[in-house]
């Protein structure tokens, strides 16, 4: 798949929930490998702030992001709908502190980006393949959240609150293409007891019954409701009459908690790179939420190259003797035993080392290592089997070495391993010549890499 980014700009207008400001912002197309950036026009010098986990400085009442003296608050629901229509490069400028609050929802962003349309880039699309459980605690708060293995991205959020209208919640997303749908126009939502203390923070300027449901859960008086009605600017309620205060009614029982599924997905953004895996949230909330992400941040550089997914029962797309049809390596010096994964420019191949190859009689006997040129050597075999694969009549072509560049051995490999190559075109070929890079990976880490420019030949 390939990364994606807007045909066009376009932008939305409203007020800002913390700030009561009038607030204006435009999303636009952005160059491959941009990733979301954010850009405040009304500060000096036009800062540019990453939209990064790190970046997050606050998480009170929404995800606030920072650089220098620039803040940027609410920035989850746009970053939500980009993240979940697939777009990962978009530049987002803004004239304000935050973004506009608009209904409290994500479907005016969706809206608008399916009406300006996605483009398709023509870098590939950057997938982080979770292989293992990851998880993030909150002991004091009870909240977790999980990611486990899975082909694709999907989330569940189970939700708890002390209220006898949505006291336990969950919802669930299964596929991003069912966002518009299910999720994008889940509003967000606040507490009655909640709005004093946030108002005495500075908060909530902007916030009314049109962007936001109200949950009328404990009873008050109504010398205190009223006060809080006035400072809202809505109509005076009886105090005896619990339940939600909005001017539309809920689209879905669990709107709640589909919009804390919504925001989950916002913050996941800030991880910087589509996941494949699936999301478990219990008792979500943006602290949570970042942690997380800061989590899968780390993660990621930790296995900044992920090795491709092998599964030995699978059948080979090139099996050793359709490999002896193609190359002219013969034992001793044939170092690939089959290919599983074949692109226009990316391959994947296997070498299963054992105790009986010829080279460990010399190289060394009371300790068998495989020697790091011949590791080389297996890499570039894999890379001419990706070259002669776009050619007619591959047999009558052959491959040479031209040139070696920036290779790193990290790990032994010893008798036992299986090797994964991952050859990738580093340019279109040209000329009969090719640029390459390759990765050796040992399960999970890589043990070798390098890139190299061959020739490629008819001379049969």
């Amino acid at each position: 798949m390939k990364q994606k980014t807007l045909k066009g700009s376009f932008s939305l207008f409203g007020k800002g929930l913390h700030t009561g400001l009038n607030l204006t912002v435009t999303f636009n197309p952005a160059p491959e490998n941009t990733g979301y950036k954010i850009q405040r026009i009304d500060l000096e010098g036009e800062p540019v702030i990453d939209a990064i986990a790190e970046n997050v400085v606050d998480t009170q009442r929404g995800t606030v992001l920072g650089k220098g003296d620039a803040r940027v608050s609410t920035v989850e629901h746009g970053l939500s709908a980009l993240y979940a229509l697939g777009i990962d490069n978009c530049m987002i400028q803004v004239n304000g502190p935050e973004f506009p609050i608009l209904d409290g929802s994500a479907i005016q962003y969706v809206d608008k980006i399916n009406e300006v349309g996605i483009e398709e880039q023509n870098a590939p699309k950057d997938y982080y393949i979770i292989r293992k459980k990851i998880e993030v605690k909150d002991e004091q708060t009870g909240s977790c959240i999980t990611i486990l293995p899975d082909d694709s991205f999907s989330i569940t959020a189970m939700c708890s609150f002390e209220s006898k209208f949505i006291s336990s919640q969950f919802a669930t997303l299964d596929n991003p293409q069912n966002y518009t749908k299910e999720i994008a126009s889940a509003r967000t939502f606040v507490f009655v007891r909640d709005i004093e203390p946030l108002l005495q923070a500075n908060l909530i300027k902007g916030g009314d019954l049109d962007n936001a449901i109200v949950i009328y859960e404990r009873q008050t008086t109504q010398e205190r409701l009223d006060m809080l009605a006035d400072m809202l600017h809505v109509e005076h309620r009886d105090a005896t009459d619990l339940g939600y205060i909005q001017h539309k009614p809920l689209q879905w029982d669990n709107e709640c908690t589909r919009h804390k599924l919504l925001d989950i997905i916002g913050d996941m953004a800030l991880i910087g790179k589509p996941i494949k895996g699936r999301i478990v949230a219990t008792r979500p909330g943006h602290t949570i939420n970042n942690k997380f992400a800061r989590q899968m941040r780390k993660e990621i550089r930790k296995h900044e190259i992920q090795a491709p997914i092998y599964d030995p029962n699978e059948e080979p797309i090139m099996d050793v003797n359709r490999i002896r049809e193609l190359l002219p390596h013969r034992y001793p010096m044939q170092l690939v035993d089959k290919v599983v994964e074949l692109g226009a420019t990316t391959i994947v191949g296997i070498k299963n080392i054992t105790a009986n190859e010829p080279f460990f009689q010399g190289h060394f006997p009371q300790e068998p290592v495989m020697p790091g040129v011949l590791q080389i050597e297996a890499m570039a075999q894999c890379g001419g089997l990706l070259v002669l694969n776009t050619l007619e009549e591959p047999e009558r072509w052959s491959t040479y070495f031209m040139k070696i560049d920036d290779v790193k051995f990290r790990q032994k490999v010893v008798p036992g391993d299986t090797l994964i190559f991952k050859v990738e075109l580093m340019a279109p070929v040209r000329h009969g010549i090719s640029s390459m890079k390759g990765y050796i990976f040992v399960g999970d880490h890589v043990v070798a890499e390098a890139s190299f420019t061959a020739q490629i030949v008819k001379n049969k």
